[in-house]
């Protein structure tokens, strides 16, 4: 059952996500990826048709179906293609100080060492003299000296080798184009068609951006939750109302480091964290985390740092991109971040008093009963927390809270079941409560949860439920209950 792995047995808080590419597309690799430990199986729309997509989803349900384990999907939407286009020979070398054009309007296989064709057509309009442009995430820095009707006149102030396709961007933000583009709108309807958990917008800029894809997404019939890769300066600028139109906020380190600076990005991806964390949303930590695992079989000590500051930064999620996609370790890379995250886990301070949202007047009463939840729980004896949901929101409330308490969501739905695969501390567990004798409601969840090692006779247990059984948003009801022995016919409620 899917909390054997993720409740029992090493009770990692900080969820994975992994992304899928030629290095997982044989079964038993994916098969040992899950078993390896990641929670989230991330499909980069940039690669790949329509087919070649529909395929690997249907692996990973199949995967998931046989060995007991929910496993959520992420869709990544391509975005607007700013890079350059290809040189004749595949890369050039270019030397500091030497004339340098980005034309977007020449042949987009011809580039040279003097000249290279841009995708984004608009960047005539989105730049002007002494502008840096950024190339190869910063590795080649141009500076901007003219612009005519399609060219961009540069001089190179940082050079190096580049290759084929490298992204581009302006320091500072700042280009216009949109995050969606009709590829994207296709994208989104063929997210809806195969029931992706989640769909990741990318370089959304505003509010605005993620409320289309929404709607685009429900207009096809959709349910997944959106996801806000913050990798723009703009976005920066606008994300209190990214974080709340958004489900998710993903920290993409790549563009937005290049964009802000790199000296930048460290204090801004703790404010992302705890300020998407207070929004009562969901938050994942991105790019390069483990990048020399790409080609070795261990990490550099810099990336174990990085992967444990985030965890300790309380996100809720860690992601392997390329590492997991087209790396020679997949499964060894996933291993090792799951090894990292409870390292660093072990390192955190719980069981404390904590202020958080304690000024707060809340508005729902299953927002109420969440947090009142983990306040007992930080100080009581508690061994584990049921929560009985249809849509997760509780045990998202939860999961906000700081605590090594671990979160069961007991619920009906699969699709809730994906979607808390993604909370900190929270583990998917299926169960019918429509079907359930209420009588007995607290012991057969308990005998789930015994049967994986988890409780055991005499363990304090927090309960949470709703009088309207089966309706989305009833939560109204904690109950502390002492977990019966095994002779026991029931549980003493002590409050």
């Amino acid at each position: 059952m899917d909390i054997t792995k993720e409740g029992a047995t090493r009770r990692r808080r900080t969820k994975i996500v992994a992304t899928l590419g030629p290095a997982t597309d044989e079964p038993a690799v994916l098969e040992k990826l899950i078993a390896a430990g990641a929670d989230v199986l991330r499909i980069n729309f940039s690669h790949g048709d329509a087919d070649e997509q529909r395929e690997r989803v249907a692996r990973v349900r199949d995967t998931g179906r046989r060995v007991g384990q929910n496993v959520a999907i992420m869709g990544d939407l391509q975005g607007p293609k700013i890079r350059i286009e290809s040189f004749v020979n595949g890369f050039v070398s270019l030397v500091p100080g030497q004339p340098f054009v980005l034309d977007t309007d020449m042949d987009p296989l011809a580039g040279t060492a003097e000249t290279v064709g841009v995708a984004y057509r608009r960047l005539v309009k989105d730049v002007k003299p002494s502008d840096l442009l950024l190339l190869d995430d910063g590795q080649i820095v141009l500076e901007v000296e003219a612009v005519s009707d399609s060219r961009v006149q540069c001089i190179v102030r940082e050079g190096g080798e580049l290759a084929d396709h490298k992204g581009l961007n302006k320091q500072g933000g700042g280009l216009s184009a949109p995050a969606l583009t009709d590829k994207d709108r296709a994208d989104i309807k063929l997210a809806a068609e195969l029931g992706f958990d989640f769909v990741s917008v990318s370089f959304a800029r505003s509010a605005e951006d993620i409320n289309e894809a929404r709607t685009l997404l429900r207009a096809a019939d959709g349910h997944a939750h959106l996801v806000a890769k913050i990798e723009r300066a703009e976005a920066v600028q606008n994300i209190n109302g990214i974080i709340d139109a958004s489900d998710v906020i993903m920290v993409a380190r790549g563009d937005l480091a290049v964009e802000v600076g790199y000296a930048a990005l460290t204090g801004l991806q703790k404010g992302l964290i705890r300020r998407t964390k207070m929004r009562n949303k969901v938050s994942i930590t991105a790019t390069q985390m483990l990048e020399s695992m790409i080609n070795h079989a261990s990490p550099t000590r810099a990336e174990v740092s990085d992967v444990a500051n985030a965890v300790m930064d309380g996100t809720d999620a860690v992601m392997l991109s390329a590492e997991t996609a087209v790396g020679n370790y997949p499964v060894q890379a996933v291993r090792t971040m799951s090894e990292v995250c409870v390292g660093a886990e072990k390192h955190e301070s719980f069981r404390r008093a904590t202020n958080y949202r304690l000024e707060d007047v809340f508005e729902r009463v299953d927002e109420a009963i969440a947090m009142a939840s983990m306040y007992i729980a930080n100080h009581l004896r508690v061994k584990a927390i049921i929560a009985l949901t249809e849509s997760g929101a509780t045990t998202l409330w939860m999961s906000r809270v700081r605590s090594d308490i671990p979160i069961y969501a007991f619920t009906r739905h699969e699709a809730t079941r994906n979607r808390v695969r993604l909370y900190r501390g929270v583990y998917p567990a299926p169960f019918d409560i429509v079907h359930t004798d209420a009588a007995t409601v607290h012991l057969e969840a308990f005998k789930v949860l015994r049967e994986e090692g988890v409780i055991a006779g005499g363990d304090l247990v927090l309960f949470t439920t709703g009088e309207m059984r089966g309706v989305q948003g009833q939560t109204n009801t904690l109950q502390i209950i002492e977990v019966p022995q095994e002779d026991a016919a029931s549980g003493g409620c002590l409050g």
